[in-house]
């Protein structure tokens, strides 16, 4: 086994597992999907060698940092990375760029018999090549897909493989209804996941890719500028879907999906409904927001009692037809010059499959 891992792009594109060694605090700033978190040093000791190294210098806190990772605490860390390693025998190790923390635990795990590959520049080089990605990835051809809200534009861009989920990375549905009553994953994790998931589309030779019509946040994850700036440039696909249909598609999304998703909790299913309209508070007024709201309350209620979802439908629709719509419609004038196909869900598909763009080619 090589001492360095220096091949980047097949540890992140491979989904090749990693131990990260640093703080817990550095973990949950930003890290990569196939990571680990079993630091060398809690963050109440990087806080201690970090002064120490200020204030004494390097070895003064070298030597801290071993005396507060000794005996007990080290043979108990040591033995973590090696149940980890022996349920990822092709794992890799790193902390921040690779140095003093990441040689000190392969040496250990070394000594203990079991030698491992350490990333040159660990999860520094790691980010930089994925920042580069993200930077130069969507230079290519691109596409955005666009359509009224309910139309299943999620759901229709699973059926290429050029298409990236930025709503699926960004864990929201970029809608005031669009969050999944649990925490976004940090902007950084977001960018990774969009970043790895481009990297691994291109690994295959696919060089065009499809997104999502979004704005600037998906909740509170940003879409990285490069990518942002593309997606009002390249052409668009528009799909068309009866409304009829689009109200069934965001109660299938927004009610029958969260009941499952809330495990039948119809108090938690009414308090995300009413979280979700009260962000709509100052657009619909204090009068319609009032209505609204003890229709869904009362469509809560008969879904509890077993009569099904249909009662929601009736502010589903109201919010389309008075909301949503004319917002869409405002937004959909600027970029009309730029639709290059209108059509339902098959005839878009048979379209884009047939364009050089969606050709797959030798991979990289």
């Amino acid at each position: 086994m090589p001492e360095l891992e220096t091949d980047l792009d097949r540890l992140l594109a491979e989904d090749v597992p990693m131990l990260d060694l640093r703080a817990p605090v550095e973990f949950i700033q930003g890290a990569f999907p196939a990571s680990t978190n079993l630091p060398l040093m809690t963050d109440d000791e990087r806080a201690q060698v970090g002064t120490c190294y200020k204030q004494q210098g390097q070895q003064a806190a070298i030597e801290l940092g071993h005396r507060l990772v000794a005996g007990e605490v080290r043979e108990a860390r040591l033995q973590g990375w090696l149940n980890w390693l022996n349920e990822h025998s092709n794992g890799v190790i790193y902390c921040f760029r690779g140095g003093l923390r990441s040689q000190t635990v392969q040496q250990w795990l070394a000594d203990a018999g079991r030698p491992v590959a350490r990333v040159k520049g660990g999860y520094k080089a790691l980010r930089r090549r994925l920042l580069t990605e993200l930077e130069q990835g969507f230079a290519g051809p691109g596409f955005v897909l666009t359509g009224l809200t309910g139309s299943g534009k999620t759901d229709w861009l699973a059926r290429s493989p050029l298409s990236l989920d930025l709503e699926g990375y960004a864990h929201h549905r970029g809608s005031s209804f669009g969050h999944w009553g649990e925490p976004q994953p940090t902007p950084i994790n977001f960018e990774n996941r969009l970043a790895i998931a481009r990297l691994k589309q291109r690994q295959a030779g696919i060089h065009g890719w499809l997104v999502e019509d979004e704005s600037a946040m998906i909740g509170r994850c940003p879409v990285p500028l490069p990518l942002y700036e593309r997606m009002q440039q390249v052409p668009l696909l528009l799909l068309e879907v009866p409304f009829e249909q689009r109200v069934q598609q965001i109660r299938h999304d927004y009610v029958e999906t969260m009941q499952r998703h809330f495990n039948d909790d119809f108090d938690r299913l009414e308090s995300y409904l009413q979280d979700s309209l009260k962000r709509l508070y100052k657009r619909l007024g204090d009068r319609e927001w009032r209505r609204l709201s003890e229709i869904v309350s009362d469509a809560v209620r008969q879904q509890q009692a077993g009569f099904g979802c249909g009662a929601h439908e009736e502010w589903i629709a109201t919010l389309l037809g008075a909301y949503y719509d004319p917002i869409y419609a405002r937004h959909q004038a600027a970029k009309a010059d730029r639709i290059v196909k209108r059509g339902e869900a098959e005839e878009l598909a048979e379209w884009l499959a047939q364009q050089p763009e969606a050709k797959i080619s030798q991979p990289e």
